[in-house]
């Protein structure tokens, strides 16, 4: 039997294939030795006998175990697939209904679970844009951006005017690292609603990912106007990881810095300079020429924290 390109025997298969000679090629196989140590009397056929079954015992449980090794060392478990934790959709129940127990589920990550009730639910309220929208949130939830896309390009054919579709079809080219369609996405989603922050602060992502400072400083300026806290609930580390080098990912920090310093926000300001020096941001001397940090080089925290930008080893070029 093979499996695996590993040969392996059933006890049967091994006891009849694999008998052990002596290397000696004037000896007689053992069965042959037996055979002629017959006549030597009934004590010695049966010390012959016994070594016989001995070495055949030693050959079987030595040939299992090695096969034993074998098969483990090249086992491979795969994790469990994602299971559904709820019951199914009621057929009689409405849409909104559906709609609030799917919302209330992907609010629990449970987006399986989700998944279904929101398709129940698009079931009796077909093509209906902001459903489409939210499955296509949970399958991007879930890292399946071929079906996000999917879904968020249906919700935009549905309603031509919805922005949170554009955005989130943003989204996903972005996580594509396809920056230069993202920005496309997220200027359309801005040219119907342009009092969103995240809009622009997902803009000035992409812009940053394509090393378009000047716009992606733009694109901030206007985030943080509309929303000063937008960067602590957006993820830092989900823009960082898009960024080519630590020297980029060491710029966006200085660049959050300056933008925090320029509307007195003292705090957000100084912690991610320290963030940009920790990175070992190579320009962090302007911080003494930038008008940006004028009323910021006033603080004592400033001071306490630039003393220490010596022991913090910069970038080369």
């Amino acid at each position: 039997m093979r499996t695996n390109g590993v040969n392996l025997y059933s006890s049967k298969e091994i006891s009849s294939e694999l008998l052990f000679y002596p290397s000696n090629q004037n000896s007689a196989p053992p069965r042959q030795n037996c055979g002629r140590m017959a006549s030597l009397g009934t004590g010695r056929l049966g010390v012959c006998m016994s070594y016989w079954k001995a070495c055949l015992t030693l050959l079987v449980v030595s040939s299992l175990t090695a096969v034993a090794q074998v098969s483990h060392s090249e086992q491979v478990t795969i994790a469990p697939p994602l299971v559904r934790a709820v019951e199914p959709p009621a057929p009689e129940a409405t849409a909104a209904a559906l709609e609030l127990q799917a919302d209330k589920l992907r609010g629990e990550k449970l987006y399986l679970d989700a998944l279904d009730y929101y398709h129940a639910a698009l079931a009796k309220k077909a093509n209906d844009a902001s459903l489409l929208n939210k499955i296509g949130v949970s399958e991007l939830m879930m890292q399946r951006y071929k079906e996000a896309r999917k879904s968020f390009e249906r919700a935009i054919k549905s309603d031509h005017q919805f922005a949170n579709a554009y955005n989130n079809l943003g989204v996903v080219l972005y996580e594509s690292k396809k920056y230069g369609a993202a920005v496309k996405q997220y200027e359309k989603a801005i040219a119907m609603d342009n009092n969103s922050a995240s809009f622009f602060s997902n803009l000035g992502a992409a812009y940053f990912s394509k090393r378009d400072f000047e716009p992606a400083v733009i694109a901030y300026q206007h985030a943080l106007q509309l929303d000063p806290e937008v960067f602590e609930r957006s993820s830092r580390a989900g823009v960082q990881a898009q960024l080519p080098s630590p020297e980029d990912r060491a710029r966006y920090d200085y660049t959050v810095a300056k933008l925090y310093a320029q509307m007195g926000l003292s705090d957000h300001s100084l912690e991610y300079l320290k963030k940009a020096m920790e990175a070992g941001y190579k320009d962090l001397k302007n911080v003494y020429k930038d008008a940006e940090f004028a009323e910021l080089r006033k603080n004592p925290r400033f001071t306490e924290l630039m003393a220490s930008a010596s022991k913090t080893p910069a970038l080369s070029d």
